[in-house]
């Protein structure tokens, strides 16, 4: 069925239709209308895959795709038409031009915990940008899946956007075909096995993968308005975020105030009893319930700790100074567990950072601006913020992406639609001059080449 599948949608695209700037915008428009008049089923979908709030679920899934698409259908025109770059020198007379032109047949690999947000966003981008796209999402959220696919029949042709749906087995069908372009988001382990499989076809990728994110506050931070971001960046959709906090480094000096002032926002948000919040998603499956679980054995829990294998739920947990060796501070946790490590000078949280791959993302809290712009340059991550977290994954007009083992390329906004596009270069000659020197025979030419190009 697959290879028949993507045989059918690289026919259709050698027939042109999805060249067309205005049936692309046209097909945009009926999927905006489409998401608009379903939210309601988004979000209650997302309810029953994982108990996600709908307030977080309109928030951070169906808000940020419903503006995207906007932003997509309004710019369009100008982001896919030819840009005039200044010529060089050596070609004159000369134009010089950018196309964007559409890469053909893309899988586009979804992961499980913003389920809707990060399979439509991407899609959105690759059908902007020209292209034909299988759409794989999770296994693990089958409400959100089947949703998904309902949602794309009304809209597209098969052959244009089809959404297949199954577990690892499908997934490894998939990657076995010769695609012209995979947009993978999920584990970094998961990513290198993409990786491996695009480089038998030498085929681009986009790897959105994650990391240990450090967030550190300073002895300059205001603690209180640290915490209360920090809770809401990190507690969100239960922890299960790429680019939440995931550890946090703090200055000796204020780390009893930080717990006070944690616990007050922990109950704030979520009230004493967590467990009976309505705003708190619970742990996607069993499996990931019990990784984390072992990561709070044997650990200081100044905040939270329970768990709940029937609901699968994970209270906010906030851990005291647990050593790098331990099971939370080894791999990225993606979960509502937060520990919390003081340190006295910057070269421990040199040492600690720099022991880890670079990270998805960085968060600095302090009132020193230049410290803090320091802290910024000093480490290199995909993205992150100042006196906030997580909200950098708002601004469409910035790249959203890792670097190393954080990822490769990056989309969102006008990025999206750069990363599915393929940029071809053209030079167009006059043909009213035509200079010389350049042809055979170069007998008495080799000093005037010379000197021009050191003129240049």
């Amino acid at each position: 069925m697959i290879p028949e599948l993507l045989n059918d949608q690289k026919s259709y695209f050698k027939t042109g239709q999805t060249l067309s700037i205005t049936h692309r915008k046209t097909l945009l428009k009926a999927l905006l209308n489409q998401l608009v008049a379903r939210e309601q089923d988004i979000t209650d979908a997302l309810y029953n895959d994982f108990k996600k709030p709908e307030f977080e679920s309109v928030l951070t899934e169906t808000a940020i795709v419903i503006q995207d698409l906007k932003h997509t259908i309004k710019k369009l025109n100008k982001w896919a038409k030819p840009k005039r770059v200044c010529p060089a020198l050596l070609n004159f007379p000369s134009s010089d031009y950018l196309y964007a032109e559409p890469y053909g047949s893309v899988l586009v690999i979804a992961p499980w915990n913003y389920p809707y947000q990060l399979a439509i966003a991407p899609l959105v981008g690759a059908i902007a940008a020209g292209n034909t796209v299988v759409l794989k999402p999770s296994e693990l959220t089958p409400h959100t899946s089947a949703l998904i696919s309902d949602i794309i029949k009304t809209v597209f042709k098969p052959e244009h956007v089809t959404v297949v749906e199954g577990g690892v087995d499908t997934s490894t069908k998939l990657l076995e075909q010769h695609w012209d372009y995979i947009f993978f988001t999920g584990s970094v382990n998961v990513g290198k096995i993409v990786a491996k499989a695009a480089a038998v076809n030498l085929t681009p990728t986009t790897l959105e993968l994650g990391g240990k994110n450090p967030c550190i506050i300073d002895d300059t931070a205001n603690i209180k308005l640290a915490a209360k971001r920090i809770i809401w960046g990190k507690f969100v959709n239960a922890g299960q975020t790429c680019i939440a906090p995931d550890y946090i480094l703090i200055h000796h000096s204020k780390k009893d105030a930080f717990y006070k002032a944690m616990k007050h926002e922990v109950e704030l948000a979520y009230s004493t009893t967590p467990q009976q919040s309505k705003d708190f998603a619970r742990i996607i499956n069993l499996k990931n319930f019990e990784r984390l679980s072992k990561m709070l054995t044997n650990q200081n829990c100044i905040i939270g700790g329970q768990t709940d294998a029937d609901t699968l739920y994970i209270a906010p947990t906030v851990i005291d100074n647990p050593t790098l060796d331990s099971e939370v501070m080894k791999d990225e946790i993606f979960g509502p567990i937060l520990p919390v490590i003081s340190y006295q000078n910057d070269s421990k949280l040199e040492t600690i950072i720099l022991s880890y791959n670079k990270p998805l993302s960085l968060y600095v809290f302090g009132s020193n601006s230049a410290k803090a712009k320091q802290l910024i340059q000093k480490f290199s991550f995909g993205g992150g913020c100042i006196n906030d977290t997580i909200v950098h994954f708002a601004n469409h007009r910035l790249p959203f992406g890792g670097v190393g083992n954080s990822g490769l390329g990056a989309y969102h906004g006008h990025y999206t639609f750069d990363t599915f596009s393929h940029k071809k270069g053209v030079v167009k000659k006059a043909n009213w001059l035509d200079i010389p020197v350049r042809y055979a025979p170069y007998n008495g030419k080799l000093d005037l080449v010379r000197k021009v190009l050191n003129w240049l």
